[in-house]
């Protein structure tokens, strides 16, 4: 070979080479495992209140399969377990009237089971009151679910029946939420009391009895914990119970809990929401997300499915902050594959008649569609 043909072969394989090269490392990095599908969807309230005739409406069909056609396949169910209880509900539970089951009023939430399977939508059931816990108050629990044995009990009957109900359902299509948001608190039934996180071993000693329970009728059932501290941080206690976790899109709370009267003791005192921006004496950004998440992410890189049950902004935050904010919450989670659920379908939190009035609202069969939100989730 003459030495130019060969000093031009040799130029033009390491231009190649380095073609090659450059392309691999603009390739983007693959998104990290996660043990969990990148559920999208939203938060369904039929059962949230202990009281049935205080009931937040009813889902239907239509809305079910609305949920669909616009790309969705996740529903939560957060319930108040007294809702589907034989009780007077005007008057404090006792520890007896925690197992009296009304089976017409748990045939109601196996209806929506039923309706979303229809259409393939994977469903999470909760327990957001729980014998002896709830995030919120107004409702007296005779007995406290981190402490006492009498509680323990109850909620793993509550969980053995609803896993028993569920035996024969895939876990593509089942999984069982344990109790939404859980934290210790001086006085469980004073919604302002000061709450910490449960301590990790009480915290395991309750999951790793209801998930035994859970799986004593299909040992594949998938068994969700939230996240300790009100569902923000990863409880390490649990790595080891094949039990997936649960955290929050709501970080920071003067966002996405602006002016709520429940979240805050003086909710109409509060800075203006900015995003990003400086709000009061803190300077809120992206990067306040990317740390609080880290966790998260991390779990998933150890093999804990992670997915996160509840996201969304109530309605006094103005409309193009929320946008702004909650476009990062969902572009972190969808760059770790981690899937999310909206709070809520329809109301305050929702995608339908949310009450903004900053809002160029699409009319939708009689309904007012937040377009720009709906948008967004569908996108990420």
């Amino acid at each position: 070979m003459k030495r130019r043909t060969f000093l031009r072969n040799t130029a033009l394989a390491g231009a190649a080479l380095a073609i090659s090269d450059a392309t691999s490392l603009a390739q983007p990095n693959p998104a990290p495992t996660n043990k969990l599908p990148r559920w999208k969807g939203f938060n369904l309230l039929d059962f949230f209140s202990p009281n049935p005739a205080s009931s937040r409406g009813t889902t239907t069909e239509e809305h079910i399969k609305w949920m669909s056609d616009w790309g969705f396949d996740f529903i939560r169910i957060p319930m108040a377990y007294p809702s589907y209880l034989d009780i007077d509900h005007t008057k404090k539970i006792t520890p007896d009237e925690v197992y009296k089951i009304k089976e017409s009023a748990v045939e109601k939430v196996d209806r929506l089971v039923s309706l979303a399977h229809k259409y393939n939508i994977h469903v999470s059931l909760n327990l957001h009151r729980a014998p002896g816990y709830c995030i919120n108050a107004g409702f007296h629990e005779p007995y406290n679910l981190w402490l006492d044995k009498e509680a323990l009990d109850a909620f793993c009957f509550h969980w053995d029946m609803w896993a028993k109900r569920y035996k024969n359902v895939s876990s593509k299509l089942i999984s069982f939420d344990l109790v939404n948001e859980p934290t210790m608190r001086e006085d469980m039934n004073d919604q302002h009391s000061k709450r910490t996180a449960v301590p990790g071993d009480l915290y395991r000693k309750v999951a790793k009895a209801a998930a035994e329970a859970i799986r004593r009728h299909n040992p594949d059932h998938l068994v969700i914990a939230d996240g300790n501290n009100g569902g923000n941080t990863v409880i390490p206690e649990l790595k080891d119970l094949n039990i997936a976790q649960s955290c929050r899109g709501y970080n920071p709370g003067i966002i996405s809990h602006y002016k709520a009267s429940w979240a805050f003791k003086d909710p109409d005192n509060l800075p203006e929401p900015k995003w990003p921006g400086q709000v009061g004496d803190q300077y809120l950004s992206r990067e306040l997300l990317e740390k609080a998440y880290a966790p998260w992410i991390q779990l998933t890189k150890e093999g804990v499915g992670v997915h996160c049950g509840e996201c969304g902004c109530y309605n006094k935050t103005p409309h193009d902050v929320f946008l702004a904010w909650f476009s990062d919450v969902l572009d972190i989670l969808k760059q770790n594959n981690i899937g999310f659920a909206l709070w809520e379908f329809i109301g305050s939190f929702g995608i339908l008649d949310s009450g903004r009035t900053d809002v160029a609202y699409k009319d939708w069969y009689g309904h007012k569609l937040d377009a720009k939100l709906l948008k967004l989730m569908q996108d990420s």
